[in-house]
């Protein structure tokens, strides 16, 4: 990232040369421009900085190696996030002589994580923890790894204290505290409503992941864990069971051979609401929908209208069923985790991978395909309730 000289000054071309030119690097061009990184100083970005951790730990559970986060708005109005993962690495790398865990807290890396080991992530590609350091006026990072208990501390993004290493331990995990700039943000007061909201979100779509949420300003612990996952999550969106057109939830999920897409769905009608659809790409909301949500909106319009045709509740001579009037009082959540997800400008709300439209549609054709051949009562139901709101 480069900055010119003094904007105040009026620009005179033949004065212009390297000197001028400024280079940003690690925290000092995130600190210059928070909001290419993080959408905004205001409330949404603030909280962003909380899902960019929990962000790393959530692919530490993805990979294989933690099932529980512990969140903390502490007392002093910073959070803690903490999970029982491998720990960040602390092996110095050469040939900086740099504590891994310090270039993940300092450096830019684009792309994936340094430390690897990731076969899906979330979060900023990699600038995560980077980030939240250089908008954070203090963090401490301490970490449960080969044998010992490890902390460091920063402010500002800039490492004050050596990476040090404590007292045996035979734990393993990261925990990273850190309390946001006020220099930077327009407000620093964490709300307890929407980080809940959306740990129980993460919750639901990574069964098995136990989440908690503390608040230390007073005190009020919660706890999310959700075997169920997609299924509970659609449930939680319709809570009016005699408004249900069927129940439970219809749900499926599938992996592509090269184990590159994972697709998980879970939708249910109901009688009470619009319905809604809910669309996720490596657990992060993708708000303007994109390749996943085209890809089950189109398997999802064909074959309806092929199983109302073939069970002759739609003749051969009436006009197909229309997208608006199958999706009427549909409540609906797409997931997709994939290795290299595409996403469509800086505040990752549209994914453009053309795959993972054509993988989510071929899944719904077959899963949704068999659920209504093996289901034919609640099948009839679902197609009475769409040809009733079609007219």
């Amino acid at each position: 990232m480069t900055e010119s000289g003094n904007p105040s000054q009026p620009a005179n071309v033949n004065e212009y040369t390297a000197s001028h030119i400024q280079v940003l690097e690690g925290h000092e061009a995130v600190r210059r421009r928070p909001g290419m990184y993080i959408g905004s100083t205001g409330e949404r970005g603030l909280h962003q900085l909380v899902y960019e951790v929990v962000t790393y730990a959530v692919d530490e559970h993805l990979a294989g190696h933690a099932d529980t986060i512990d969140v903390t708005i502490t007392a002093d109005g910073g959070v803690r996030v903490a999970d029982n993962g491998r720990g960040l690495p602390v092996e110095v790398e050469k040939p900086t002589d740099t504590p891994a865990i310090e270039r993940e807290l300092t450096e830019l890396s684009f792309g994936s994580k340094p430390h690897a080991g990731y076969g899906v992530s979330g979060g900023l590609s990699g600038l995560g923890l980077c980030v939240v350091n250089a908008l954070s006026s203090r963090l401490t990072v301490e970490v449960h790894r080969d044998g010992h208990r490890w902390t460091q501390e920063y402010e500002k993004g800039t490492p004050i204290t050596p990476l040090t290493r404590h007292e045996e331990t035979g734990e393993h995990g990261t925990s990273i505290a850190f309390l946001p700039d006020a220099d930077i943000f327009e407000t620093t007061w964490y709300s307890f409503a929407t980080l809940s909201e959306r740990l129980q979100e993460l919750a639901f779509l990574n069964g098995g992941l136990a989440i908690s949420l503390t608040d230390e300003r007073p005190e009020r612990p919660v706890r999310y864990h959700h075997s169920d996952g997609l299924r509970a999550y659609v449930a939680h969106l319709n809570p009016y069971p005699p408004s249900l057109v069927h129940s439970p939830a219809i749900a499926f999920e599938s992996e592509n051979q090269d184990a590159t897409i994972f697709v998980q769905v879970a939708m249910q009608w109901n009688t009470w609401s619009t319905g809604g659809f809910r669309s996720f790409a490596n657990s992060t909301r993708t708000h303007e929908g994109g390749a996943h949500e085209q890809g089950f909106r189109t398997a999802l319009t064909d074959l309806v209208n092929d199983y109302a045709r073939r069970q002759r509740q739609l003749s051969t001579h009436d006009e197909d069923i229309t997208a608006e009037a199958i999706e009427e009082g549909l409540t609906t959540v797409v997931s997709v985790k994939l290795a290299h997800p595409v996403f469509e400008g800086s505040t990752r709300t549209r994914l453009s991978n053309p795959e993972a439209g054509a993988y989510v549609q071929e899944v719904v054709r077959e899963h949704l395909t068999d659920w209504l051949d093996n289901h034919p009562d609640e099948a009839a139901a679902i197609i009475r309730h769409i040809l009733n709101a079609s007219t």
